[in-house]
């Protein structure tokens, strides 16, 4: 390290790297930021692209789900290309391709072109989210991981969550074009400061003359249909569709056919050898619940808000905004934490932040607002923050360098899965406690009941006075809506305490984790 300042070389003993090294990583940690933001930027602002789009109700949430369907094909991909193309340069094309692909989603004039700039925005953006775990855990000495772990979990969970927010603030004061605006002058920033800056590794160009194809191609047809069959099967019933049963037999055909080449390949597309590192399996586990947990709950508070208090997407955006701030303010306290405390009983008190705050929420009413949901959110927030830095530090802290590119694919899929997989069983619960909870109810309106009857009557009088006409239409109306507002609602108790179950559950199973060896300060992988 001849020639180096003595300034720079503090720098470079304070946290084991050099400051253009530590600029390389952020800019690409802000990449990462990007392309999980875009994964929920459009959420709260779909009705506004459907207007915009002129498309159907059935196309709408294409925008949504192609972005999804293609990420996580990308994402245990980025292993293997990452040593073949060398991390700088995977970015910095994935920079570069998802910019451009940005730009094309807010010209886009159609719906059928919107949905392929969406896939094309992220597949290219799928390949940023596993090179800065991988890095994070390569570049940086152990000693040093209570820093790094808080900011790429910040970044991981934080994204998502605040990305109906900041769409509903794009949509309000601009139009929605902007929610793909937005990344062109930063996706450019972020891109030339990877190529200037990053170069951690070397590429390995003779991985191509053995690529899998076959596993490529069955990859991309069990996790592409799976995506489809969760994102899509609540709304449809299910197998009770032809084509969702027709993309289910195509996921069970790839499963096969990808798990076979795995197997029994002499160089697989995925390597699986990182689950039988016990951490690396419980660790890839409790990310999947996590992925519930920051996907599931980003989107049941917003429909809660929508369906039952009307608000509008800049509404919800500003009352979904205290989960965000809570995460900011809890990200120091996690990395103080990780350094003085078992990082299983940092995951053991998160998970148990995550039952507490959703089975406060089980006590909803139809008169719920921003007071209501705050505690439930602040624990929401802190807890995801707990839960995340301990998690990635037990699951990829362990493994030895070679493996950490192809391990943090599988690991960032394994939360996006989580995330598709609590969202279909989300909608399906949901569902099925509405009808349940509408049959008993109208069971308790009908007519004999005397409690109803008299209140029907006050409505039907109150609305004649005020229309000065028959209001016997109208009370019934009325009371319909209130209804179904209850069963709503209902289902929304049902659905949190199902959520405190799950993760009460996975609370216990913190303890099944080994606690990893200590690492002197100056085995830093990679070095």
């Amino acid at each position: 390290m001849a020639g180096q300042s003595p300034n720079e070389a503090r720098k470079l003993e304070w946290i084991g790297v050099t400051p253009r090294q530590l600029a390389g990583f952020l800019a690409m940690v802000f990449g990462m930021f990007m392309a999980i933001l875009d994964i929920q930027i459009v959420s709260a602002s779909l009705q506004e692209i459907q207007a915009g789009l002129s498309a159907s109700s059935d196309e709408i949430p294409w925008v949504q789900t192609s972005y999804l369907i293609a990420e996580v094909v990308m994402i245990p991909l980025s292993g293997f290309l990452a040593r073949a193309l060398s991390t700088r340069t995977l970015f910095f094309t994935a920079a570069v391709g998802f910019t451009a692909a940005s730009a094309l989603c807010a010209t886009a004039t159609s719906i059928d072109e919107m949905i392929a700039f969406r896939a094309l925005q992220g597949f290219i953006g799928g390949g940023m989210i596993p090179s800065v775990f991988a890095v994070a855990f390569t570049l940086f000495p152990p000693s040093k991981r209570n820093i790094v772990s808080p900011i790429i979990g910040l970044v991981a969970t934080l994204a998502p969550t605040i990305g109906p927010t900041v769409g509903g603030y794009l949509t309000d004061a601009f139009s929605w074009h902007w929610l793909f605006l937005i990344n062109v002058v930063p996706g450019i920033c972020v891109a030339v400061a990877v190529y200037f800056l990053v170069d951690f590794d070397k590429p390995d160009y003779s991985l191509f003359n053995r690529f899998d194809y076959v596993g490529l191609f069955s990859m991309a047809l069990f996790l592409g249909s799976l995506e489809y069959v969760l994102e899509e099967g609540p709304r449809y019933d299910w197998l009770d569709d032809q084509t969702i049963a027709t993309f289910a037999v195509l996921t069970v055909v790839g499963a096969i056919v990808f798990f076979w080449r795995v197997l029994t390949a002499r160089y697989p597309i995925v390597e699986l050898r990182a689950f039988k590192d016990r951490n690396f399996a419980f660790g890839s586990a409790f990310s999947f619940t996590m992925g519930i947990g920051l996907y599931g709950l980003t989107y049941v508070y917003p429909v809660y808000l929508a369906q039952v208090r009307g608000y509008d997407a800049l509404m919800i955006g500003e009352t979904m905004f205290v989960t965000g701030v809570a995460m900011f303010l809890t990200a120091p306290l996690s990395g103080r934490l990780s350094s003085v405390l078992d990082p299983r009983v940092m995951m053991l008190i998160g998970f148990t932040g995550f039952a507490l705050g959703t089975y406060l929420a089980s006590g909803i009413t139809s008169d719920w607002d921003f007071y209501e949901l705050l505690l439930p959110q602040i624990l929401r927030g802190s807890s995801l923050m707990l839960c995340m830095v301990p998690i990635n530090n037990l699951s990829l802290g362990t493994l030895p360098p070679e493996q950490l590119k192809n391990a943090s694919g599988l690991f960032n899929l394994t939360r996006n899965l989580g995330g598709a997989v609590g969202l279909a069983l989300i909608n399906t619960l949901l569902n099925k406690r509405l009808d349940l909870h509408l049959a008993r109810l109208h069971e308790q309106v009908a007519w004999g009941h005397q409690a109803a009857e008299e209140q029907l009557a006050a409505m039907q009088q109150t609305f004649t006075n005020a229309m000065q006409a028959d209001g016997d239409l109208a009370a019934l109306k009325q009371l319909a809506r209130i209804v179904r507002v209850q069963a709503n609602v209902l289902s929304f108790a049902d659905l949190f305490l199902a959520l405190t179950v799950l993760f009460g559950i996975a609370a216990l199973f913190t303890l099944l984790m080994s606690k990893p060896k200590e690492l002197p300060p100056e085995a830093a992988a990679g070095h």
